[in-house]
């Protein structure tokens, strides 16, 4: 969350500012990179049930991916919408 906003990539909206409140920075994992993931917070998983576009199974918050070298190449897609 916080590499796209630095970056302005439109579409990671990030109302809470990456505290895990809003599910503004959803995002869609390629199936290819979901098993590398750390496992989802329940929090997290709240969250995403309220989020504004439809929840798939490689839904995550994009403020909750820690990135890391392993993580290098890291494919995510945006919902059409946010908010």
């Amino acid at each position: 969350m916080q590499v796209a906003t630095r970056n302005g990539l439109t579409g990671i909206v990030a109302e809470c500012g990456g505290n895990a409140m809003c599910a503004t920075c959803h995002v869609y994992v390629d199936e290819n990179w979901i098993g590398r993931l750390t496992a989802m917070s329940p929090d997290e998983d709240a969250l995403l049930d309220g989020a504004a576009a439809e929840r798939l199974s490689n839904s995550r918050l994009s403020c909750q991916i820690k990135l890391a070298d392993d993580l290098a190449g890291l494919v995510l897609r945006l919902p059409e919408k946010q908010i």
